[in-house]
């Protein structure tokens, strides 16, 4: 475990505008780390055909950034236990920018892919990491609630934002999608060598890996919520890359208007986070993860009963309406469950597992697209609609698991 303390010629983190420094930092961290994948997304056709890359080649530009974040999560813990909270941050800041920049430059296809693969193993290092900064540092209470939803609400607007600067973006050239983030996070890695407190390392590390996998294993609702994430973030990645090879390949749209067209998937969940704590004081999460679950199936099967999409307001319109519903619905609800029954000392440790299984639902659905698509768009569309099917009965599957001793 790391003790956060301020380092010599710091400011103090006790006075609320440095308090608001650290957590600009920290969720513009955040924010960039979201929106990597959305910046891409409607880049991948011009990307595609400067490079050579076939659809199956272009999904791994976005598959590539979730894997390397899936990659090192489960590691992140003892990393941060070893190194430090703050040097392993700004460290993985600094690898994040020169990653840009050399995904900006790429040539290659296999290059740009490494990159990506690079910037996600950086996200894996400062998201969870940011989130234990602001644990430690931020006053328990009101003040400590105020940052983590700040924090998560940074998180969510950065798939809008990633969408809106990649319509604007890609008009210039593709290549500026993959750089721009970098002026940004060094700005960011500017202020946090300033602001982020230093860290003192205890003996202590974090328990075996293997001890807490059986631990959460054996949690039902943790298990579930991971496995309900892991179906609706593949279920909605993937929708939204058999979109953007359908309306630039059968329509011709240009990157702005696919950004434009994606962003009813996307708004609704920045917009409606705020009140995320008060929906799931009203209606309970079990509720609302099943409801989730059925918006994400019911708008997968309304894509699959119109066929190959004429129209935008009835062929698509619909789908990413009820997808980006489903996120309203469970996305806070999935968090909240899944970390319920997880002690306060060992939630450190759960929540690296449940965002692994998160980035897992798109490492594993992405590929299964392109593949699919290869062969038609329904068969693409089929798939998708069992991935959200399959979320939506584990939502609703309700055995009580056998008794065990808490975790």
């Amino acid at each position: 475990m790391t003790a956060v303390s301020p380092r010599p010629g710091a400011p103090s983190v006790k006075g609320s505008r440095a308090h608001r420094a650290l957590l600009f930092v920290l969720a513009g961290n955040m924010l960039i780390d979201a929106l990597e994948v959305s910046v891409v997304l409607v880049a991948l056709p011009a990307l595609g055909a400067d490079l050579g890359l076939s659809m199956w080649g272009t999904q791994w530009v976005m598959s590539g950034f979730a894997a390397g974040f899936a990659a090192l999560l489960l590691l992140g813990p003892r990393v941060t236990a070893h190194w430090g909270r703050r040097r392993v941050y700004l460290a993985a800041l600094l690898v994040f920018v020169a990653a840009s920049v050399a995904g900006g430059l790429a040539d290659q296809g296999a290059l740009l892919i490494l990159t990506r693969v690079v910037k996600g193993m950086c996200a894996a290092l400062t998201a969870p990491t940011g989130l234990a900064i602001i644990g430690t540092t931020f006053p328990a209470g009101a003040e400590q609630r105020r940052a983590v939803s700040v924090y998560s609400l940074f998180g969510a607007a950065g798939f809008t934002v990633g969408l809106l600067s990649s319509g604007a973006l890609t008009a210039l050239s593709w290549r500026w999608d993959l750089v721009f983030p970098a002026p940004i996070a060094l700005l960011l890695l500017v202020f946090g060598f300033r602001l982020i407190p230093a860290d003192v390392t205890s003996t202590a590390g974090p328990p075996p890996l293997r001890e807490t996998l059986v631990r959460l294993w054996r949690n039902g609702p943790f298990v579930r919520s991971a496995v309900c994430a892991a179906t609706l973030n593949g279920t909605y990645l993937g929708l939204l890359l058999l979109l953007t090879h359908q309306l630039h390949a059968q329509w011709g749209w240009d990157a702005w208007r696919l950004a434009l067209a994606f962003l009813p998937a996307c708004v609704p969940l920045a917009l409606s986070l705020p009140f995320a704590g008060r929906l799931v004081g009203r209606f309970g999460s079990e509720r609302l993860i099943v409801a989730g679950g059925c918006a994400a199936t019911l708008g997968c099967v309304t894509a699959l009963a119109g066929g190959e999409p004429d129209s935008y307001v009835t062929g698509v319109l619909p789908a990413l309406l009820l997808v980006g519903a489903a996120f309203v619905l469970s996305f806070a609800a999935l968090n909240m469950q899944a970390m319920s029954g997880i002690p306060a000392d060992r939630k450190g440790q759960a929540v690296p597992v449940y965002q692994t299984a998160v980035q897992l639902g798109a490492v594993l659905a992405l590929p299964t697209v392109a593949v699919l698509a290869g062969g038609g768009y329904r068969r693409a569309l089929l798939f998708l609609t069992a991935l959200s099917a399959a979320g939506a009965l584990t939502a609703v599957w309700t055995r009580t698991p056998p008794p065990h001793k808490a975790t």
